[in-house]
């Protein structure tokens, strides 16, 4: 008879779902959504099957909170970029989207699956919330310090963020050479940035 798992030190009191979505995060990274499975991710965690739903309702649930984790680790991601980049924050965060996507596919399917859909889940949408907000304010900052010409930064948002992730999704299914993929963008995005752009 096999040995019950254990529950590891420092997973009681609160820190337990925490474990649980790290894990889960691990083998997403390792074997893709489909391969997630409350079992396995408990097994990893080093608890018992049943533990995981003290803290999720089920699978769904579960995945949902490795979203927002990821989506947590896209705000540094992002912030990074902008931060790092010379020209329109507009620009460096297409191409962080798109590099996010190259870097990590099989988060950015969940993500996919979570985000772009008809309803997303509630627990998602202050996080959300903000970030379309970041995007917006640097569309703005931009359109004010002259880089960007005027406009709806709504609108400019969105058609950004159609092209990223149309351009993200192409790279992921391997529709464009993944050798050449940030070149890619990179050439498709200041093409895009030709059409907003406030030329001298």
């Amino acid at each position: 008879m096999k040995d019950k798992p254990v529950e590891r030190p420092g997973y009681h009191h609160g820190s337990l779902p925490e474990a649980l979505t790290a894990a889960a995060l691990e083998l997403l990274d390792e074997e893709g959504v489909e391969r997630v499975t409350v079992r396995e991710v408990a097994r990893r965690a080093g608890v018992s099957p049943g533990a995981p739903f003290r803290h999720f309702a089920d699978r769904q649930a579960l995945l949902t909170a490795v979203a927002d984790r990821i989506l947590a680790d896209y705000e540094r991601w992002q912030l990074a970029e902008v931060t790092a980049a010379q020209g329109p924050a507009m620009r460096a965060f297409g191409l962080g989207f798109v590099r996010y996507a190259i870097r990590h596919p099989r988060r950015f399917e969940l993500i996919r699956s979570r985000v772009f859909t008809p309803s997303q889940p509630s627990e998602l949408r202050g996080r959300l919330a903000g970030i379309e907000e970041a995007f917006t304010g640097m569309i703005v900052a931009d359109q004010e310090s002259g880089k960007l010409r005027p406009g709806d930064p709504v609108l400019i948002g969105l058609a950004g963020q159609a092209l990223v992730y149309g351009l993200s999704q192409m790279i992921v299914d391997g529709y464009l050479p993944a050798d050449r993929a940030e070149e890619l963008a990179e050439r498709v995005l200041d093409t895009f940035g030709l059409g907003v752009a406030n030329l001298p």
